[in-house]
């Protein structure tokens, strides 16, 4: 794979809060968080809830509780013995990776809860998953604390884009046409109609959810990590991660793949690594393999 100089982001955006709010603003009684999920973020950020704890109130829904530990017990993880309850996925893996799994089961099924018929679902999950695989993978790489966060962030990057495609479907259907297939350029063209693109509605949205704000920073400024608040590193993880996916087979924004450009050095040196310090093509393969195992069990279709 030939590296070429990422695009820039010309367009100035203007302050989300004030022009993207009033859209995420009008899609929230649809995407609201279930209880489980708030309840669980309370309790792992808790400095006193134990496993047991957490694992009490995941089971409350039986539906969530049966889908995480499918989740663990896949080859996603590779387990040595099967786990059976949540409290025992918590102590083996981590309060952390557990709470990222319930994030990103409950997002699926509340953020499919917006319909569009200008997307593909099964795409647009699929360009998700495996854009969060290779975010985490890349946050491991780089030295990333709690890397597992960074796959809530590659999985929900364009959750904005539901919102958009739902409430504005004429504008976005001729800004689809006119970017043909090349996401950076509809996210630009986002910029100069509206003010703001999908990467701010859906920044908003994760706010709604009390996510950590690195997370929504993250997922707002994938598209121009320059200008991440308080987290570029993130940002600029994940802005790499959406790069590879689109040139992946499997994992594309696109059902159509087109031709964009790959992370160059800047991206690389942003993270602190260079093309060779992260084997792009060994990164690519595991991620198909997550991704192979990942993806049935969060509900998405292959």
């Amino acid at each position: 794979m030939s590296a070429e100089p990422a695009a820039r982001t010309s367009i100035p955006r203007s302050d989300p809060r004030a022009t993207a709010a009033p859209m995420a603003e009008s899609v929230r009684g649809l995407v609201s968080p279930p209880d489980v999920c708030m309840r669980v973020l309370e309790l792992v950020r808790s400095d006193t809830a134990s496993a047991e704890d957490i694992g009490r109130v995941i089971a409350t829904d039986p539906a969530l509780t049966a889908r995480l530990l499918r989740i663990v017990n896949s080859p996603l993880y590779g387990l040595r013995s099967r786990v059976e309850t949540v409290s025992r996925a918590i102590a083996v893996l981590g309060g952390n990776e557990l709470s990222s799994l319930v994030v990103a089961v409950s997002a699926v099924a509340s953020f499919g809860r917006i319909p569009s018929a200008l997307v593909n679902m099964d795409t647009f999950w699929r360009h998700g998953v495996f854009c969060g695989l290779i975010a985490r993978a890349l946050g491991r790489r780089a030295r990333v604390l709690h890397p597992e966060r960074l796959f809530v962030a590659g999985l929900l990057h364009d959750i904005g884009s539901l919102v958009l495609y739902h409430q504005v479907p004429d504008t976005m259907g001729k800004l689809l046409v006119e970017a043909a297939g090349h996401e950076q350029r509809l996210y630009e063209l986002e910029l100069a109609t509206f003010g703001y693109g999908h990467a701010d509605v859906g920044g908003l949205l994760l706010e709604c959810w009390s996510l950590p704000e690195a997370l929504h920073d993250a997922v707002a400024s994938h598209h121009c990590p320059e200008q991440a608040r308080v987290a570029p590193l993130e940002a600029r993880i994940v802005h790499v991660a959406e790069k590879l996916a689109n040139h992946s087979g499997i994992g594309g924004y696109c059902e159509a793949p087109v031709e964009e450009p790959l992370p160059g050095p800047q991206d690389w040196e942003a993270l602190g690594l260079t093309v060779d310090d992260a084997d792009v093509e060994e990164l690519m393969g595991m991620a198909g393999i997550e991704f192979a195992d990942l993806v049935s069990l969060l509900a998405v279709k292959r």
